[in-house]
């Protein structure tokens, strides 16, 4: 807490200018307890001298800077409200003597920047230091470089504790640090780390949201004239860090922020403005789907080539070039910021297929739109190259990740070995501690190939991933909420793989039925107690792609199929009505547990007679909630009645 202190009868400006400046053999010979008497004494002189002498101590002490104990009671003995004077005074524009003004405010700021350096991390997070932080904002408009320096660099090591973020987040102007953002990238760092740290402590998010939305806009206005690439790398990362619920919606800026990328790509872009460009384009498209697909995507008749085909034919280009040297980088300390910029290609590849798909079905919105059919073409083969490289590269990571060579049985996967050089991984390329698991640039190369072999019928493409289904099936088996989730894009990318018959016998050789019915009968469970239309919905993901599989077995549903009809029948079904897409799951489920006794033959049904009328009896407990008018009335009718003929 801040203490109360008497300010005694001398002005802090005439203490600056009283005070001679303190030689070297005062600096040497002056004890730690004369400096804590003058900080304690009643008049500024002794308070100011006492600063200026602490301050040069600090800055010659090594042994003292590493004491934190001595350094936390120095700082106890620093009368805050005197700090505060100090830099109100010295940032006041009616100082009159402006030389000595600007000193008080340059040791002011000098001595909260050393403390912020050197005390424990619990004492920043204390108001007698985070309660500096409004003021050290305002210090901004008068203060030199050298001292603005170390504001921005004190405020940003208070903002990343929850206490200093939600301080400076209730700062009413942040307009002098918002000025300097072109000049010094440390305030944009400041902003990120203090609305984000808000993000979860915020009682009102809805002033939240509006002060990020307005210091956003503030950051636009003030890079206006720049090329914007420091403000492109601060979006891109605080986007894709931010809780989507504290941040605004349909804000006004995304306009100009995409112009921002417009003019970067089509200008020569430096290695540099590539990486923010790629990176703030797929932030703005997972954040502002809509908004920010409409933008970067649609046409304008008056360009000679769409911004939509030259955006994505560089960014695979980029893909396409730096894929084959990813594995070499696997270990080298670039890779993070690398695969990251490579994920974001992908990413943003992944919104423009799924944005020109629903062009191209709606009627109100023809493709035409999005570009002209011939770019169109040329895109398409853009892409199916970028992908066809996408699986070599995702085939030769998962081998060095679980492998180490192609083809080398699963039991024979890399473990860690003692050795007289320490633990070293057995076999593997890989010996990078995250395995492919938890690689986000993974998940975006997956994503992306997923979509794409769904939708564009390419009987070669589809061909060649086959060869991933080992790969996809057990990373669907890997995922979990809590880490990188691989599920609804595998069963994305089986919908184009399982068309071609070597996808199908890739996936029953790789244990492909088994994974994803024992995930359905799992969701069956979790929906029935929790309601859960996230896991609903990929429940019906899964029936969709099981159900072809079933329904095109010329030789009639397999043995080992059959445990799912095991399954389904002791399912314990909720007594109450569940949300329309849980029961679109339900009965989904229902509907491939049919499809199953319909294509078994008659031998193999009367096996599961007694299954078949428990999953009949959980059809009709369904049907409870199902009604007259329900749109689920006719799915449900058709199980109903199948089953009844097979009872």
């Amino acid at each position: 807490m801040d203490q109360d202190e008497s300010s005694g009868s001398t002005d802090p400006q005439t203490a600056a200018s009283q005070t001679p400046e303190a030689s070297q053999a005062t600096q040497q010979t002056a004890s730690l307890d004369q400096i804590q008497t003058m900080l304690k004494a009643k008049d500024d002189t002794s308070r100011f001298v006492g600063l200026a002498l602490l301050k040069s101590v600090l800055d010659n002490s090594q042994g003292l800077r590493d004491d934190a104990e001595t350094v936390s009671v120095l700082w106890a003995c620093v009368p805050p409200r005197f700090l505060d004077r100090l830099v109100k005074t010295g940032s006041s524009a009616q100082s009159a003597q402006a030389a000595d003004a600007r000193n008080m405010l340059d040791l002011a700021v000098s001595v909260i920047h050393t403390f912020t350096s050197l005390l424990p991390d619990q004492a920043k997070r204390d108001k007698r230091l985070v309660g500096r932080l409004p003021l050290l904002v305002s210090g901004l408009l008068r203060s030199s470089g050298e001292t603005s320096r170390l504001i921005v660099q004190a405020i940003l090591a208070l903002v990343v504790f929850p206490e200093g973020a939600r301080v400076f987040s209730e700062i009413e102007d942040v307009s002098p640090l918002v000025e300097i953002a072109p000049s010094d990238p440390v305030a944009l760092e400041i902003f990120a780390f203090a609305y984000i740290n808000c993000m979860d402590l915020a009682e009102d998010r809805v002033i939240l949201r509006e002060k990020i939305d307005s210091t956003i806009q503030a950051l636009v206005s003030s890079f206006k004239g720049t090329d914007g690439v420091t403000l492109l790398e601060f979006l891109g990362k605080f986007l894709r860090n931010s809780d989507a619920q504290a941040l605004p919606s349909n804000p006004s800026w995304i306009k100009t922020i995409v112009n921002f990328i417009k003019t970067l790509l089509t200008s020569r872009p430096t290695p540099e403005a590539r990486n923010a460009y790629t990176i703030a384009a797929a932030s703005l498209l997972e954040v502002y789907h809509e908004d920010a697909a409409k933008l970067l995507f649609t046409s304008d008749v008056k360009d000679d080539k769409p911004f939509s085909y030259l955006l994505i034919t560089l960014l695979l280009t980029d893909t396409r070039v730096t894929l084959p040297r990813m594995l070499e980088l696997l270990n080298d300390p670039t890779y993070p910021s690398v695969a990251q910029r490579i994920g974001s290609a992908f990413d943003v590849t992944t919104h423009f297929v799924g944005y020109l798909v629903r062009s191209l079905d709606d009627d109100q919105s023809p493709g035409a739109m999005v570009m002209p059919p011939d770019y169109l073409l040329k895109l398409r083969r853009t892409i199916s190259e970028a992908m066809s490289l996408a699986i070599e590269f995702l085939r030769d990571r998962w081998d060095a990740s679980v492998a180490g060579t192609f083809g080398l049985h699963p039991d024979a996967r890399t473990k860690e070995t003692d050795t007289s050089g320490g633990k070293r991984l057995t076999i593997s390329w890989e010996s990078k501690k995250d395995n492919v698991h938890e690689d986000p640039l993974i998940l975006a190369a997956v994503r992306t190939l997923a979509i794409w072999l769904r939708e564009d019928d390419n009987e070669l493409l589809r061909k060649e991933a086959a060869g991933l289904t080992d790969m996809l099936i057990d990373l669907f088996k890997s995922s979990s909420p809590s880490g990188l989730d691989f599920r609804s894009p595998v069963l994305v990318g089986l919908e184009g793989i399982l068309v071609e018959k070597a996808g199908l016998e890739e996936f029953s050789t790789h244990g492909g039925w088994q994974a994803l019915t024992a995930d359905l009968i799992a969701i069956l469970q979790h929906t029935s107690a929790l309601g859960d239309e996230i896991e609903a919905a990929r429940g019906i993901e899964i029936v969709r792609v099981l159900l072809p599989i079933v329904e095109g077995e010329d030789g009639g549903a397999r043995e080992d199929w059959m445990a799912y009809i095991t399954a389904v029948a002791a399912w314990d079904v909720p007594e109450a009505e569940q949300p329309l897409l849980v029961q679109e799951a339900q009965i989904a489920a229902l509907q491939l547990a049919t499809a199953l006794l319909v294509s078994a033959h008659e031998g193999m049904r009367k096996r599961y007679v007694h299954s078949t009328s428990a999953i009949l009896g959980i059809a009709a407990r369904l049907q409870r909630h199902v009604g007259t008018g329900h749109p689920l009335k006719e799915s449900l009718d058709d199980v109903l009645e199948t089953l009844d003929r097979f009872r």
